[in-house]
Protein backbone atom coordinates (compact mmCIF):
# COMPACT_ATOMS: atom_id res chain seq x y z
CA UNK A 1 0.00 0.00 0.00
CA UNK A 2 1.53 3.02 -1.41
CA UNK A 3 1.44 6.31 0.76
CA UNK A 4 0.99 9.68 -0.89
CA UNK A 5 3.40 12.55 -1.25
CA UNK A 6 2.87 15.37 0.74
CA UNK A 7 4.18 18.47 1.71
CA UNK A 8 5.23 17.55 5.62
CA UNK A 9 6.89 14.22 3.40
CA UNK A 10 8.33 16.47 1.34
CA UNK A 11 9.87 19.09 4.51
CA UNK A 12 11.53 15.20 5.82
CA UNK A 13 14.06 15.75 2.53
CA UNK A 14 14.90 19.63 2.73
CA UNK A 15 17.86 19.18 5.30
CA UNK A 16 19.14 16.40 2.84
CA UNK A 17 18.78 18.21 -0.75
CA UNK A 18 19.61 22.02 -2.05
CA UNK A 19 16.45 24.18 -2.60
CA UNK A 20 16.49 23.84 -6.31
CA UNK A 21 15.02 20.11 -6.21
CA UNK A 22 12.06 21.15 -5.04
CA UNK A 23 9.99 23.04 -7.19
CA UNK A 24 5.94 23.73 -7.80
CA UNK A 25 4.24 21.24 -10.55
CA UNK A 26 3.38 23.03 -13.53
CA UNK A 27 1.09 21.54 -16.30
CA UNK A 28 4.20 20.13 -18.41
CA UNK A 29 4.15 17.83 -15.46
CA UNK A 30 0.73 17.04 -14.91
CA UNK A 31 -0.73 16.63 -18.83
CA UNK A 32 0.00 14.38 -21.81
CA UNK A 33 -0.19 15.29 -25.19
CA UNK A 34 -3.15 13.46 -26.55
CA UNK A 35 -4.93 15.19 -23.33
CA UNK A 36 -6.30 11.14 -22.26
CA UNK A 37 -4.76 11.83 -19.15
CA UNK A 38 -3.66 14.39 -16.13
CA UNK A 39 -2.09 13.62 -13.19
CA UNK A 40 -1.14 14.38 -9.90
CA UNK A 41 1.72 14.62 -7.37
CA UNK A 42 4.41 17.11 -6.30
CA UNK A 43 7.85 17.73 -7.83
CA UNK A 44 11.29 17.02 -7.18
CA UNK A 45 13.93 18.03 -9.61
CA UNK A 46 17.52 16.84 -8.36
CA UNK A 47 20.54 17.94 -10.25
CA UNK A 48 22.73 14.90 -9.67
CA UNK A 49 22.68 10.28 -9.19
CA UNK A 50 23.20 11.19 -5.80
CA UNK A 51 20.29 13.79 -5.02
CA UNK A 52 17.94 10.93 -6.88
CA UNK A 53 19.62 8.22 -5.26
CA UNK A 54 18.33 10.21 -1.58
CA UNK A 55 14.79 10.63 -3.20
CA UNK A 56 14.87 6.91 -4.04
CA UNK A 57 15.74 5.95 -0.21
CA UNK A 58 13.65 8.13 1.32
CA UNK A 59 10.66 6.97 -1.34
CA UNK A 60 11.50 3.69 -0.44
CA UNK A 61 11.74 3.70 3.18
CA UNK A 62 7.90 5.99 3.35
CA UNK A 63 6.62 3.70 0.52
CA UNK A 64 5.76 6.99 -1.82
CA UNK A 65 4.96 6.19 -5.01
CA UNK A 66 7.35 7.89 -7.57
CA UNK A 67 6.69 8.94 -11.72
CA UNK A 68 9.63 9.42 -13.25
CA UNK A 69 9.24 12.60 -16.01
CA UNK A 70 11.49 13.24 -18.82
CA UNK A 71 10.28 15.40 -21.79
CA UNK A 72 6.60 14.72 -21.12
CA UNK A 73 6.03 13.58 -24.64
CA UNK A 74 5.19 9.71 -24.17
CA UNK A 75 1.95 9.04 -26.14
CA UNK A 76 0.80 6.10 -23.44
CA UNK A 77 0.35 7.84 -20.28
CA UNK A 78 3.46 6.66 -18.77
CA UNK A 79 4.52 10.06 -17.15
CA UNK A 80 1.49 10.92 -15.30
CA UNK A 81 -0.57 9.11 -12.57
CA UNK A 82 -4.16 10.17 -12.27
CA UNK A 83 -5.11 7.61 -9.72
CA UNK A 84 -4.94 6.31 -6.82
CA UNK A 85 -2.26 8.48 -4.00
CA UNK A 86 -0.46 11.20 -4.87
CA UNK A 87 3.60 10.47 -6.07
CA UNK A 88 6.40 12.53 -6.30
CA UNK A 89 7.12 13.45 -9.68
CA UNK A 90 10.40 13.07 -10.51
CA UNK A 91 12.02 15.61 -13.29
CA UNK A 92 15.75 14.79 -14.67
CA UNK A 93 15.35 18.53 -16.36
CA UNK A 94 17.98 19.52 -14.45
CA UNK A 95 20.40 16.68 -15.35
CA UNK A 96 21.21 17.67 -18.60
CA UNK A 97 25.38 17.20 -18.76
CA UNK A 98 27.45 15.74 -21.80
CA UNK A 99 29.68 14.15 -19.34
CA UNK A 100 32.01 12.89 -22.23
CA UNK A 101 32.57 12.54 -25.97
CA UNK A 102 35.06 9.61 -27.37
CA UNK A 103 34.68 10.00 -31.12
CA UNK A 104 37.78 7.62 -31.70
CA UNK A 105 35.48 4.60 -29.93
CA UNK A 106 32.17 6.94 -31.47
CA UNK A 107 30.75 7.01 -27.81
CA UNK A 108 28.99 9.42 -25.72
CA UNK A 109 28.40 9.96 -21.93
CA UNK A 110 24.84 11.75 -21.47
CA UNK A 111 22.69 12.39 -18.43
CA UNK A 112 19.28 11.23 -18.87
CA UNK A 113 17.45 15.09 -19.01
CA UNK A 114 19.79 15.71 -21.94
CA UNK A 115 17.47 16.66 -24.53
CA UNK A 116 17.87 13.90 -27.92
CA UNK A 117 18.53 17.54 -30.12
CA UNK A 118 21.71 18.72 -27.81
CA UNK A 119 22.61 15.01 -28.01
CA UNK A 120 22.63 15.46 -31.46
CA UNK A 121 24.72 18.82 -31.85
CA UNK A 122 27.34 17.41 -29.25
CA UNK A 123 27.63 14.17 -32.07
CA UNK A 124 27.90 16.52 -34.84
CA UNK A 125 30.44 18.50 -32.73
CA UNK A 126 32.76 15.15 -32.57
CA UNK A 127 32.40 14.83 -36.16
CA UNK A 128 30.11 11.90 -35.68
CA UNK A 129 26.34 11.74 -35.59
CA UNK A 130 23.90 10.49 -32.74
CA UNK A 131 21.14 8.42 -35.20
CA UNK A 132 17.66 8.68 -33.17
CA UNK A 133 15.62 10.83 -34.53
CA UNK A 134 12.02 11.47 -34.27
CA UNK A 135 9.21 14.55 -34.22
CA UNK A 136 9.66 15.41 -30.82
CA UNK A 137 13.43 15.54 -30.36
CA UNK A 138 13.67 19.17 -29.63
CA UNK A 139 11.72 18.26 -26.11
CA UNK A 140 12.06 14.15 -25.55
CA UNK A 141 15.15 13.64 -23.39
CA UNK A 142 17.61 10.66 -23.97
CA UNK A 143 16.24 8.89 -20.12
CA UNK A 144 12.88 9.23 -21.18
CA UNK A 145 13.60 7.53 -24.81
CA UNK A 146 15.34 4.59 -23.29
CA UNK A 147 12.62 3.99 -20.73
CA UNK A 148 10.63 3.63 -23.55
CA UNK A 149 13.02 2.08 -26.16
CA UNK A 150 11.92 5.01 -28.54
CA UNK A 151 12.01 4.15 -32.30
CA UNK A 152 11.48 7.06 -34.82
CA UNK A 153 13.16 7.25 -37.93
CA UNK A 154 16.04 5.88 -39.06
CA UNK A 155 15.39 2.43 -37.19
CA UNK A 156 15.64 0.55 -40.72
CA UNK A 157 19.82 1.20 -40.58
CA UNK A 158 20.69 2.23 -36.62
CA UNK A 159 17.93 0.09 -34.42
CA UNK A 160 16.35 1.60 -32.05
CA UNK A 161 17.12 3.00 -28.83
CA UNK A 162 18.24 -0.18 -26.99
CA UNK A 163 20.59 -0.24 -30.02
CA UNK A 164 22.26 2.68 -29.11
CA UNK A 165 23.08 2.29 -26.17
CA UNK A 166 26.45 0.52 -24.38
CA UNK A 167 25.50 1.46 -20.97
CA UNK A 168 23.33 3.15 -17.76
CA UNK A 169 23.83 4.66 -14.62
CA UNK A 170 20.62 3.84 -12.56
CA UNK A 171 19.27 3.95 -9.31
CA UNK A 172 17.36 1.38 -7.78
CA UNK A 173 14.15 1.65 -6.07
CA UNK A 174 16.19 1.44 -3.04
CA UNK A 175 18.11 4.22 -3.34
CA UNK A 176 21.33 2.48 -4.51
CA UNK A 177 23.38 3.64 -7.49
CA UNK A 178 24.14 0.30 -10.74
CA UNK A 179 27.49 1.68 -12.24
CA UNK A 180 26.55 0.12 -15.58
CA UNK A 181 28.03 3.17 -17.81
CA UNK A 182 30.42 0.95 -19.29
CA UNK A 183 31.91 1.82 -22.95
CA UNK A 184 32.52 -1.40 -23.42
CA UNK A 185 31.03 -3.17 -26.87
CA UNK A 186 31.33 -6.66 -25.68
CA UNK A 187 31.11 -7.41 -21.86
CA UNK A 188 29.42 -10.63 -21.57
CA UNK A 189 29.55 -10.86 -17.35
CA UNK A 190 26.39 -12.25 -16.28
CA UNK A 191 22.64 -10.57 -16.77
CA UNK A 192 22.47 -7.98 -19.13
CA UNK A 193 20.82 -5.30 -16.70
CA UNK A 194 20.81 -2.68 -19.54
CA UNK A 195 18.74 -4.40 -21.70
CA UNK A 196 16.55 -4.90 -19.06
CA UNK A 197 16.26 -1.30 -17.79
CA UNK A 198 15.37 0.14 -21.57
CA UNK A 199 11.76 -0.58 -22.27
CA UNK A 200 11.06 -0.34 -18.60
CA UNK A 201 9.18 3.12 -18.70
CA UNK A 202 10.97 3.40 -15.06
CA UNK A 203 9.20 0.77 -13.19
CA UNK A 204 12.47 -0.79 -12.08
CA UNK A 205 14.54 1.55 -11.80
CA UNK A 206 15.17 5.70 -12.58
CA UNK A 207 17.66 6.11 -15.46
CA UNK A 208 20.58 8.90 -14.46
CA UNK A 209 22.78 8.98 -17.43
CA UNK A 210 23.59 6.74 -20.59
CA UNK A 211 26.74 5.18 -22.83
CA UNK A 212 25.37 6.47 -26.13
CA UNK A 213 26.65 4.90 -29.18
CA UNK A 214 27.86 7.39 -31.97
CA UNK A 215 27.97 6.31 -35.88
CA UNK A 216 30.01 7.89 -38.72
CA UNK A 217 28.44 10.86 -40.92
CA UNK A 218 27.14 9.32 -44.18
CA UNK A 219 29.28 11.16 -47.01
CA UNK A 220 26.64 12.44 -49.32
CA UNK A 221 22.78 11.53 -48.19
CA UNK A 222 19.65 12.05 -50.32
CA UNK A 223 15.80 11.84 -49.96
CA UNK A 224 13.10 11.05 -52.32
CA UNK A 225 9.25 10.96 -52.28
CA UNK A 226 7.42 7.94 -54.82
CA UNK A 227 4.38 7.65 -55.72
CA UNK A 228 3.81 3.99 -55.13
CA UNK A 229 0.88 1.90 -56.16
CA UNK A 230 0.38 0.33 -53.20
CA UNK A 231 1.50 -0.65 -49.92
CA UNK A 232 2.43 -4.06 -51.33
CA UNK A 233 4.37 -2.18 -54.04
CA UNK A 234 6.05 -0.27 -51.43
CA UNK A 235 7.12 -2.83 -50.29
CA UNK A 236 8.62 -4.91 -53.24
CA UNK A 237 10.41 -0.91 -53.91
CA UNK A 238 12.35 -1.66 -50.22
CA UNK A 239 13.18 -5.02 -51.86
CA UNK A 240 14.54 -3.32 -54.85
CA UNK A 241 16.03 -0.68 -52.89
CA UNK A 242 18.06 -2.53 -50.75
CA UNK A 243 19.03 -5.20 -53.16
CA UNK A 244 21.14 -2.31 -55.46
CA UNK A 245 22.52 -0.37 -52.31
CA UNK A 246 22.57 -2.63 -49.34
CA UNK A 247 22.13 -1.02 -46.32
CA UNK A 248 22.73 2.10 -47.10
CA UNK A 249 18.48 2.87 -46.96
CA UNK A 250 18.50 4.93 -43.76
CA UNK A 251 14.40 5.71 -43.90
CA UNK A 252 11.98 4.10 -45.59
CA UNK A 253 8.56 5.89 -44.60
CA UNK A 254 4.70 4.58 -46.32
CA UNK A 255 1.92 7.82 -46.16
CA UNK A 256 -1.29 7.49 -47.29
CA UNK A 257 -2.51 10.77 -48.86
CA UNK A 258 -5.11 10.95 -45.92
CA UNK A 259 -2.12 12.75 -44.08
CA UNK A 260 -1.08 15.30 -46.45
CA UNK A 261 -4.83 16.15 -46.97
CA UNK A 262 -4.45 16.41 -43.17
CA UNK A 263 -1.90 19.38 -43.05
CA UNK A 264 -4.31 21.20 -45.44
CA UNK A 265 -6.81 21.01 -43.56
CA UNK A 266 -5.15 22.32 -40.24
CA UNK A 267 -3.30 25.04 -41.79
CA UNK A 268 0.30 23.60 -41.83
CA UNK A 269 2.60 24.76 -44.11
CA UNK A 270 3.58 20.93 -45.97
CA UNK A 271 3.00 20.60 -49.37
CA UNK A 272 3.56 17.50 -51.75
CA UNK A 273 5.12 18.10 -54.70
CA UNK A 274 3.29 15.18 -56.76
CA UNK A 275 -0.25 16.37 -58.59
CA UNK A 276 -2.31 14.81 -58.74
CA UNK A 277 -1.84 13.63 -54.85
CA UNK A 278 -1.39 10.22 -54.66
CA UNK A 279 -2.99 7.53 -52.90
CA UNK A 280 0.35 5.83 -51.55
CA UNK A 281 3.62 7.34 -50.85
CA UNK A 282 6.82 6.56 -49.95
CA UNK A 283 9.94 8.68 -48.55
CA UNK A 284 13.00 6.93 -48.80
CA UNK A 285 16.15 8.48 -47.47
CA UNK A 286 19.81 7.52 -48.64
CA UNK A 287 22.87 7.74 -46.79
CA UNK A 288 26.21 6.89 -48.98
CA UNK A 289 30.27 6.56 -48.34
CA UNK A 290 32.22 8.28 -50.20
CA UNK A 291 32.60 8.09 -54.16
CA UNK A 292 28.54 7.38 -54.34
CA UNK A 293 26.45 9.92 -55.68
CA UNK A 294 22.49 9.50 -54.07
CA UNK A 295 20.90 11.41 -56.61
CA UNK A 296 22.17 9.02 -59.19
CA UNK A 297 21.34 5.37 -56.81
CA UNK A 298 17.84 7.29 -56.72
CA UNK A 299 17.02 8.02 -60.21
CA UNK A 300 18.58 3.96 -60.79
CA UNK A 301 16.05 3.11 -58.38
CA UNK A 302 13.49 5.02 -59.35
CA UNK A 303 13.86 3.76 -63.52
CA UNK A 304 13.85 0.37 -62.03
CA UNK A 305 10.48 0.65 -59.87
CA UNK A 306 8.74 2.34 -62.95
CA UNK A 307 9.90 -0.66 -65.04
CA UNK A 308 8.75 -3.42 -62.30
CA UNK A 309 5.06 -1.12 -62.57
CA UNK A 310 5.69 -0.32 -58.92
CA UNK A 311 5.79 3.68 -59.38
CA UNK A 312 4.78 6.07 -61.65
CA UNK A 313 6.27 8.96 -60.59
CA UNK A 314 8.40 10.61 -58.54
CA UNK A 315 10.58 13.53 -56.47
CA UNK A 316 14.23 13.17 -56.02
CA UNK A 317 15.72 15.98 -53.75
CA UNK A 318 18.36 18.44 -55.34
CA UNK A 319 19.42 20.40 -52.35
CA UNK A 320 18.98 20.32 -48.50
CA UNK A 321 17.03 22.90 -48.62
CA UNK A 322 14.15 20.43 -51.30
CA UNK A 323 15.23 17.71 -48.64
CA UNK A 324 13.98 19.18 -45.79
CA UNK A 325 10.71 20.15 -47.51
CA UNK A 326 10.29 16.53 -48.32
CA UNK A 327 10.94 15.40 -44.93
CA UNK A 328 8.02 18.23 -43.68
CA UNK A 329 5.84 16.22 -45.24
CA UNK A 330 6.69 13.20 -43.28
CA UNK A 331 7.17 15.41 -39.93
CA UNK A 332 4.37 17.49 -39.38
CA UNK A 333 1.56 14.80 -39.99
CA UNK A 334 1.63 13.81 -36.29
CA UNK A 335 0.75 17.76 -35.60
CA UNK A 336 -2.28 17.47 -38.09
CA UNK A 337 -3.38 14.91 -36.56
CA UNK A 338 -3.14 16.37 -33.05
CA UNK A 339 -5.13 18.98 -34.37
CA UNK A 340 -7.91 17.45 -35.94
CA UNK A 341 -8.34 14.79 -32.81
CA UNK A 342 -8.37 11.11 -33.27
CA UNK A 343 -10.96 8.95 -32.23
CA UNK A 344 -8.63 6.03 -31.60
CA UNK A 345 -4.60 6.15 -32.49
CA UNK A 346 -2.31 3.11 -32.44
CA UNK A 347 1.24 2.15 -32.57
CA UNK A 348 1.29 -1.02 -34.13
CA UNK A 349 3.67 -3.55 -35.98
CA UNK A 350 3.08 -6.45 -37.65
CA UNK A 351 5.76 -8.83 -39.72
CA UNK A 352 6.57 -6.75 -43.41
CA UNK A 353 4.79 -9.48 -45.64
CA UNK A 354 1.86 -9.15 -43.93
CA UNK A 355 1.29 -5.47 -44.04
CA UNK A 356 -0.66 -4.76 -46.60
CA UNK A 357 -2.98 -7.48 -46.21
CA UNK A 358 -3.45 -5.56 -42.51
CA UNK A 359 -4.36 -2.57 -44.42
CA UNK A 360 -6.41 -4.45 -46.59
CA UNK A 361 -8.61 -6.10 -44.44
CA UNK A 362 -8.77 -3.45 -41.57
CA UNK A 363 -10.62 -0.33 -43.93
CA UNK A 364 -13.68 -2.04 -44.71
CA UNK A 365 -14.19 -3.38 -40.68
CA UNK A 366 -13.49 0.02 -39.45
CA UNK A 367 -15.45 2.13 -41.71
CA UNK A 368 -18.24 -0.51 -40.82
CA UNK A 369 -18.70 1.12 -37.52
CA UNK A 370 -19.12 4.84 -39.01
CA UNK A 371 -17.99 7.26 -41.74
CA UNK A 372 -14.84 8.21 -39.90
CA UNK A 373 -11.01 8.79 -41.95
CA UNK A 374 -7.75 6.84 -41.70
CA UNK A 375 -4.50 8.01 -41.66
CA UNK A 376 -1.99 5.43 -42.16
CA UNK A 377 1.38 6.17 -42.08
CA UNK A 378 4.83 5.28 -40.58
CA UNK A 379 8.14 3.46 -40.65
CA UNK A 380 7.31 0.78 -43.65
CA UNK A 381 11.15 -0.38 -43.16
CA UNK A 382 10.91 -1.85 -39.73
CA UNK A 383 7.18 -3.09 -40.13
CA UNK A 384 5.58 0.15 -37.82
CA UNK A 385 2.77 1.32 -38.83
CA UNK A 386 0.88 4.46 -37.25
CA UNK A 387 -3.16 3.48 -37.76
CA UNK A 388 -4.96 6.41 -36.74
CA UNK A 389 -8.67 6.62 -37.29
CA UNK A 390 -10.35 9.97 -37.16
CA UNK A 391 -13.89 11.65 -37.79
CA UNK A 392 -15.27 12.95 -40.50
CA UNK A 393 -14.80 16.34 -41.76
CA UNK A 394 -16.64 18.83 -39.65
CA UNK A 395 -17.16 16.37 -36.98
CA UNK A 396 -14.71 15.79 -33.48
CA UNK A 397 -13.82 13.03 -31.49
CA UNK A 398 -15.94 13.64 -28.63
CA UNK A 399 -18.90 12.80 -31.24
CA UNK A 400 -17.74 8.89 -32.08
CA UNK A 401 -16.53 8.40 -27.86
CA UNK A 402 -18.96 5.75 -27.69
CA UNK A 403 -16.83 3.89 -30.66
CA UNK A 404 -13.42 4.04 -29.39
CA UNK A 405 -13.04 0.79 -27.57
CA UNK A 406 -14.13 -0.93 -30.25
CA UNK A 407 -12.05 0.71 -32.89
CA UNK A 408 -9.27 0.13 -30.95
CA UNK A 409 -10.25 -3.95 -30.69
CA UNK A 410 -10.41 -4.21 -33.74
CA UNK A 411 -6.83 -2.52 -34.65
CA UNK A 412 -5.24 -4.80 -32.17
CA UNK A 413 -7.30 -8.02 -33.07
CA UNK A 414 -5.85 -7.78 -36.36
CA UNK A 415 -2.39 -6.71 -35.56
CA UNK A 416 -2.06 -9.45 -32.80
CA UNK A 417 -4.24 -11.90 -35.17
CA UNK A 418 -1.30 -11.21 -38.03
CA UNK A 419 1.70 -12.23 -35.45
CA UNK A 420 2.16 -8.24 -34.71
CA UNK A 421 2.58 -6.29 -31.62
CA UNK A 422 -0.02 -3.52 -30.02
CA UNK A 423 2.72 -1.37 -28.98
CA UNK A 424 5.79 -0.85 -31.71
CA UNK A 425 7.23 2.12 -30.30
CA UNK A 426 5.64 4.29 -27.73
CA UNK A 427 5.31 1.48 -25.03
CA UNK A 428 2.57 -0.08 -22.75
CA UNK A 429 2.70 3.06 -20.24
CA UNK A 430 -0.76 3.15 -18.54
CA UNK A 431 -2.71 3.65 -21.87
CA UNK A 432 -1.93 -0.38 -22.62
CA UNK A 433 -1.34 -2.22 -19.52
CA UNK A 434 -5.02 -3.91 -20.16
CA UNK A 435 -3.95 -4.48 -24.30
CA UNK A 436 -1.00 -6.55 -22.46
CA UNK A 437 -2.56 -8.38 -20.30
CA UNK A 438 -4.88 -9.38 -23.57
CA UNK A 439 -2.68 -9.92 -25.83
CA UNK A 440 0.91 -10.87 -23.60
CA UNK A 441 2.07 -13.92 -23.06
CA UNK A 442 1.20 -15.59 -19.72
CA UNK A 443 4.80 -16.80 -19.26
CA UNK A 444 6.44 -13.58 -19.87
CA UNK A 445 3.94 -11.65 -17.77
CA UNK A 446 5.06 -14.37 -15.17
CA UNK A 447 8.47 -13.17 -15.34
CA UNK A 448 7.81 -9.99 -15.87
CA UNK A 449 6.26 -9.52 -12.56
CA UNK A 450 8.63 -11.45 -10.40
CA UNK A 451 11.16 -9.16 -11.87
CA UNK A 452 9.36 -6.38 -10.74
CA UNK A 453 8.85 -7.69 -7.43
CA UNK A 454 12.29 -8.47 -6.84
CA UNK A 455 13.69 -5.21 -7.59
CA UNK A 456 10.86 -3.17 -6.63
CA UNK A 457 9.49 -4.34 -3.58
CA UNK A 458 6.98 -2.11 -2.42
CA UNK A 459 6.30 -1.16 -5.93
CA UNK A 460 6.89 2.57 -5.93
CA UNK A 461 8.76 3.37 -9.10
CA UNK A 462 5.82 4.40 -11.41
CA UNK A 463 2.84 2.35 -10.06
CA UNK A 464 0.13 1.10 -12.52
CA UNK A 465 2.32 1.49 -15.72
CA UNK A 466 3.17 -1.49 -17.71
CA UNK A 467 1.78 -3.68 -14.94
CA UNK A 468 -1.34 -2.89 -13.26
CA UNK A 469 -0.66 -2.43 -9.59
Amino acid sequence: MLNPATPEFLDTLRDRLPEPVFRDAGPEHLEEPRGRYRGQGLLLAPGSTEEVATILQACHTACVGVVPHGGGTGLVGGQVMQGGVAPVILSLARMTAIRDVFPSENVMLAEAGAILADVQRAAREAGRMFPLSLASEGSARIGGLLSTNAGGLNVLRYGNARAQCLGLEVVTATGEVWHGLTRLYKDNTGYDLRDLMIGAEGTLGIITAAALRMAPVPAASGTALFHVASPRAALDLLALARDRVGDTVTAFELMHRQGPEFLIEAGLDARVPLDPLPEWMVLMELGLPEGLRPEDSLAAIFEAAVAAGLSVDGVIASSETQAEALWAIRETIPEANRRIGSISSHDISVPLSALPDFIEQAEPVLRALGNVRINCFGHLGDGNLHYNVFPPKGRTREEFEEIRPRVKEIVHDLAHGFGGSVSAEHGIGRLKVGDLERYGDPVKLSMMRAIKTALDPHGILNPGAVLRG
